[in-house]
């Protein structure tokens, strides 16, 4: 008898072959063609393990499955599953620890660039029929700055090792500190958050969204940033408060600003962060690279593996065991 995987984002065909070509033996697929909570609870019902990447996976999804093993996050963040409910109903729950590490950090140095520069909006001018190579604020470069990392896991530590090649001086803050072996080999320093915002060119998040990071990044911490700061989200959207920023960015209380992550995602068409002159989006492209795509299913098909012959999980990807 074969095991059912259901993919619950709406993927499309062309990604779900390259699934299908990666299945261990006696594994079958299928995946959402919509993106609500009733059509999630209708695919999800009869499967045997779950997998999600960006969609959300609410009690009342989870609570419809009826012989579900394993929820499995195409990923790392699990903000957009209901890890409780899933604990509740006996599920166990897991992810890709640190498999988007580096496509995630050289993405958050690409953004680094980009805002400081002004190369989306350089480049949407052109395609305008506009040549302006000026913005409303300077363009700047990213050798020798500042840098604050709030959050140093697998994503920041891969953001620092590529921001030495540029000289930056790499600050960061998180809860535990470092030994201060573990900074003199990654080079860094620590700083608290206060001292961290005031003092950075660059501000790039890359921590957990919980309810101590929630709305983190609000108008006070904005306006403790430097007048030609930037800020770089690629870590959750409701680490940052929209509003507060789209203020802070059209009173020129920083530089600029890159965003690839949002409190609703996708995007709505009307938001307000569309059009603000100084602010670059993308649609949560972070961890999406080709070249990555095979290891990292591989790891999550191995782990669901693993759970169909009755194998314990890694402890590192366990989120409930």
């Amino acid at each position: 008898m074969s095991h059912h995987i259901v993919v619950l984002d709406a993927i499309g065909e062309t990604v779900a072959a390259k699934l299908r070509a990666l299945l261990p033996d006696g594994f079958i697929l299928t995946h959402a063609i919509e993106r609500n909570d009733a059509h999630l609870a209708e695919i999800i019902a009869d499967a045997d393990f779950a997998v999600s990447g960006q969609v959300a996976v609410s009690a009342e999804v989870l609570g419809a499955a009826t012989r579900l093993q394993l929820l499995h996050k195409w990923g790392v963040g699990v903000d957009n599953l209901d890890v409780d409910a899933a604990r509740r109903l006996g599920i166990k729950v897991a992810r890709t620890t640190g498999s988007n590490a580096v496509p995630v950090a050289e993405f958050t140095v690409g953004l680094m660039i980009g805002a400081l520069r002004h190369v989306a909006h350089g480049h949407h001018r052109l395609q305008g029929g506009q040549w302006r190579n000026w913005s409303t604020s300077e363009p700047l470069m990213l050798s020798g700055k500042t840098v604050g990392l709030v959050g140093f896991g697998a994503i920041g530590t891969n953001v620092a090792r590529l921001l030495s090649g540029f000289g930056c001086d790499v600050w960061y803050h998180k809860p535990n500190r470092l030994t201060e072996d573990e900074e003199r080999d990654r080079r860094v320093r620590y700083a608290d958050l206060a001292t961290l915002l005031a003092s950075s060119d660059v501000v790039s998040l890359h921590c957990p969204l919980t309810d101590e990071t929630t709305g983190l990044i609000d108008r006070a911490a904005l306006v403790r940033m430097k007048p030609t700061a930037v800020l770089i989200n690629v870590a959750r959207g409701g680490v940052v408060v929209e509003s507060d920023l789209i203020w802070a960015l059209q009173r020129g209380e920083i530089h600029s600003a890159a965003m690839d992550v949002y409190e609703i995602e996708p995007l709505p068409a009307g938001s307000p962060l569309i059009g603000v002159d100084n602010l670059t989006l993308t649609p949560h492209l972070g961890a999406m690279a080709a070249d990555n795509f095979a290891p990292t299913v591989t790891r999550m098909f191995e782990n669901i593996r693993r759970v169909a012959d009755g194998e314990p999980l890694p402890t590192s990807d366990t989120v409930v065991p």
